[in-house]
């Protein structure tokens, strides 16, 4: 991603401002709204990466721009983040539902202004380089009915979802689900990094560097997570293994509000909301799988 193009919208002239400033030091190109209706003529003219969304606004409020955005196919994958002062459970589960997966609440400090940020663009940044991917590669895997996969380490994670999604008819949202699980498989059940620590290392940016190291240990470095493929009628299961201990899945599995202010968290919930029809975890919560239910027409 070349200079990352940022949208703040927000109807109070000296938020714009204080926001503003905290990002000017940063290499983003900085657009500002001061409504939704103008903010949506921006997104409708101009490349935008990331939105600062304030949800309290009149006319059209941050969360029908929330709505209008996660509606749009071209839209849709830009990373929304819900900046409020109505944090309220049931304010932030209507958040997260509506695809706001990233909050702060006002008023707040420049670093987590800047973590934040920076989190959320590397997110997209992932999800652009696996649709990049997955155009790249477009006809391959067309013929599978069953297909084994072993996966090491991130960059084995991503390469094996962009294989692997190509089987369905909506390969950049199977790409990003696949993606969150087979990561979740090596950093959490392989390399053992527990939610707090990766929050953790996201807020030191060392969060790649600590994962490489383990990956060089002994103890770490021939664990593999497993990925089976399979056509059934009507669609495809994914079968996941990893070699952890396993984990707390149930409270991962939907968005939490309690969790909407930290910078990781919720790449399952992400996984089952935007790219899988179902996902089940067995047993530790070690093995998952999931399905996608349709089949590409050339099948």
């Amino acid at each position: 991603m070349s200079r990352p193009a940022l949208l703040i919208v927000d109807d109070e002239p000296f938020n714009l401002e204080i926001i503003v400033e905290y990002l000017s030091d940063r290499d983003y190109h900085l657009m500002t709204a001061s409504d939704g209706a103008s903010a949506l003529e921006i997104l409708a003219r101009e490349p935008v990466d990331l939105v600062l969304l304030d949800r309290m606004m009149p006319g059209i409020d941050g969360m029908e721009v929330l709505r209008r955005i996660k509606a749009d196919p071209v839209l849709q994958a830009i990373p929304v983040i819900m900046q409020t002062a109505a944090a309220s459970p049931d304010q932030v589960r209507e958040g997260l539902a509506a695809g706001a997966h990233y909050y702060l609440t006002k008023p707040f400090a420049a670093d987590s202004l800047l973590a934040v940020v920076a989190t959320a663009l590397q997110d997209r940044l992932r999800h652009a380089e696996l649709v990049r991917r997955v155009a790249e590669h477009a006809v391959a895997m067309q013929r599978v009915v069953c297909a084994e996969f072993s996966v090491r380490s991130l960059e084995d994670a991503a390469a094996v979802a962009v294989t692997a999604s190509l089987v369905a008819t909506r390969p950049e949202a199977l790409a990003m689900g696949l993606a969150e699980l087979l990561v979740n498989g090596v950093e959490h059940g392989n390399l053992g990094i527990d939610f707090a620590e990766k929050g953790r290392l996201r807020e030191e940016d060392r969060w790649s560097e600590e994962v490489a190291a383990r990956l060089a240990l002994p103890e770490y470095r021939d664990k593999r997570v497993g990925l089976t493929v399979r056509r059934e009628e009507g669609g495809w299961r994914f079968d996941i293994r990893d070699e952890g201990a396993g984990f707390d899945w149930a409270c991962y599995s939907e968005p939490d509000p309690e969790r909407a202010f930290a910078l990781n968290g919720r790449g399952i919930a992400l996984a089952r909301q935007l790219a899988f029809d179902r996902i089940e975890y067995h047993g530790l919560g070690n093995e998952v799988s999931a399905w996608v239910f349709d089949v590409p027409e050339a099948l």
